[in-house]
């Protein structure tokens, strides 16, 4: 095109022009370069709004925890007594120590705690029995199977 051709040929005669008449330069290069800088100054700009907006701190009272509680409830299809359950004090007790707010984990963490904790568990079981269990999920559900046998059942829905 003839702007490639310009900056190729002709780049410093064609910005002197554009400087002495006030234009901005249409050289890809330039264009280029004006992008980077305008996203730059884009990225800078978004990461100091970020780091700059403080995080709203919720004072505690009772009356907000109990609306919060009765929310989670309902939103997660928890049964009343899970709140009576000891781990859920726990969790609370254990959340209420924090400073700065809690960090709740994501799900692939949570999924490998779960794991993580699944194994010890059988770790100890297998102690406690002194015999062999294989670590796999799938050969331990097996064996927990209600039919009793060491295949659980097919339904019509898998045939």
């Amino acid at each position: 095109t003839l702007r490639r051709h310009l900056e190729a040929n002709h780049s410093g005669k064609y910005r002197n022009w554009a400087k002495s008449v006030n234009f901005l330069s249409k050289l890809p290069g330039d264009v280029k370069k004006r992008k980077e800088a305008a996203e730059e100054v884009t990225r800078t700009l978004d990461r100091d709004l970020r780091e700059k907006i403080p995080e709203r701190i919720v004072v505690y009272s009772d009356k907000l925890f109990r609306r919060a509680v009765v929310e989670w409830l309902v939103a997660t299809d928890q049964p009343i007594y899970a709140l009576e359950h000891p781990k859920f004090k726990e969790v609370i007790d254990i959340a209420s120590r924090v400073k700065n707010g809690v960090k709740i984990p994501g799900r692939k963490s949570t999924q490998g705690e779960i794991i993580r904790l699944f194994k010890d568990h059988i770790t100890r079981l297998k102690a406690q029995l002194n015999v062999s269990v294989p670590l796999s999920s799938h050969s331990f559900l097996i064996a927990l199977h209600p039919t009793g046998s060491n295949r659980p059942r097919r339904s019509q829905s898998d045939v």
